[in-house]
């Protein structure tokens, strides 16, 4: 079976028994190494290691200090992470629609959901493809807003020359099926000092130095042995990203033209990292994604659907109060179109050749 993701965290090897042999396992040096490698990543002066995407999210906007009533207007088109953040801030969760070239929040519409209420834009750079950042931060300097980046699936990714991550607070998820992974693990980037330390605290039980406590925290560090895994895929970056363009590239070349498959693009101006490759099946296909999905799986290619739903389209969140109405078209379309492919590093030319020919021959029967 050609996996949908697959992780060779080999090179971690040395830098795991380094931490194991320091008899340092939790928060230490290593993860210095890790928040240094990611700020340098980002373009930005800090960068604070947290235990997971999720974590990165929550403090980010926890460090903000929303009050009941303030609003977030974000992408209804994501994970789950991006919209719990917002309801444990207290915060009330607002949805602008997205655009379909690149799956990710439209600026155009973003206005019509400004009111008094709103403090934060949230966009999210969905499959390792960058929102349109610079349109995203006009409209955040224009109302005073601040912009908390879901960068989860983008680190390295860049629009407009400027990396994901350093248009506002930057938020990456390091999990297991990440382009950089720690197996569980997040990354929060900022140029504010301030923030930046404000973060520290609150990932660490808000304890300034042992048992001194300034503020409220919680429990959100990282350890050394995740962060030895993050740094050995970080020092590779660009030369797994590369390989994920190339294999991006060889998909689309090889699936072009057929009718009711629309390949995923690379907008002008940003650089893309492949996180995933995310077909779009739609009525015009000669079978359903479903139908497409158990025809690779039978001849040995998995695929996956990410995502199926709207963010907000479930039982617990439909009728929760801090989350709005919300009317969008062209992300509820997308739900039920799209359909994931495999692109990760360690496909060979066999693989993406059987990967085309098969979704062709569905397609075209």
């Amino acid at each position: 079976m050609i996996p949908l993701v697959s992780v060779d965290v080999q090179d971690a090897e040395a830098l795991v028994v380094e931490v194991l042999r320091s008899g340092r396992l939790t928060q230490g040096p290593m993860v210095e190494r890790l928040e240094r490698a990611v700020a340098e990543t980002a373009g930005v002066e800090h960068a604070v290691a947290v235990n997971s995407g999720t974590a990165a999210l929550t403090l980010s906007l926890e460090a903000l200090d929303l009050e009941h009533g303030d609003e977030v207007i974000t992408s209804p088109f994501t994970f789950a992470a991006t919209l719990n953040a917002i309801l444990a801030s207290g915060a009330t969760a607002r949805f602008a629609d997205i655009r379909q070239d690149d799956f990710n929040l439209d600026p155009t519409l973003i206005a019509e959901q400004l009111n008094a209420r709103t403090k934060v834009l949230l966009p999210v750079d969905l499959y390792g493809q960058m929102a349109d950042m610079p349109a995203i931060e006009k409209i955040g300097v224009e109302h005073g807003l601040t912009i908390v980046e879901d960068s989860a699936q983008a680190l390295g990714a860049s629009s407009s020359g400027r990396p994901a991550g350093s248009f506002g607070i930057g938020c990456f998820s390091l999990y297991a099926t990440k382009n950089v992974t720690a197996a569980e693990g997040g990354v929060i980037t900022t140029d504010d000092g301030a923030l930046a330390e404000r973060l520290r605290l609150l990932r660490n039980q808000g304890m300034d130095r042992r048992y001194d406590y300034v503020c409220c925290g919680g429990n959100y560090r990282l350890s050394d042995l995740h962060a030895a895994v993050g740094l050995s895929q970080i020092a590779r970056l660009e030369e797994l990203s590369e390989r994920r363009r190339r294999n991006a590239d060889r998909l689309s070349q090889g699936l072009s033209g057929v009718s009711g498959l629309v390949t995923p693009q690379t907008v002008e101006g940003r650089d893309h990292v492949w996180h995933q490759y995310t077909v779009r099946v739609t009525e015009e296909a000669a079978c359903t994604r479903y139908e497409l999905s158990a025809r690779l799986a039978d001849r040995g290619i998995a695929s996956g659907v990410h995502y199926p739903r709207l963010v907000f389209d479930y039982d617990c969140y439909r009728d929760h109060p801090q989350v709005a109405d919300a009317d969008v078209p062209v992300a509820s379309r997308t739900t039920s179109e799209v359909l994931c492919l495999p692109v990760h590093p360690r496909l060979n030319d066999a693989d993406l050749d059987h990967i085309i020919a098969e979704t062709r021959a569905a397609l075209l029967a």
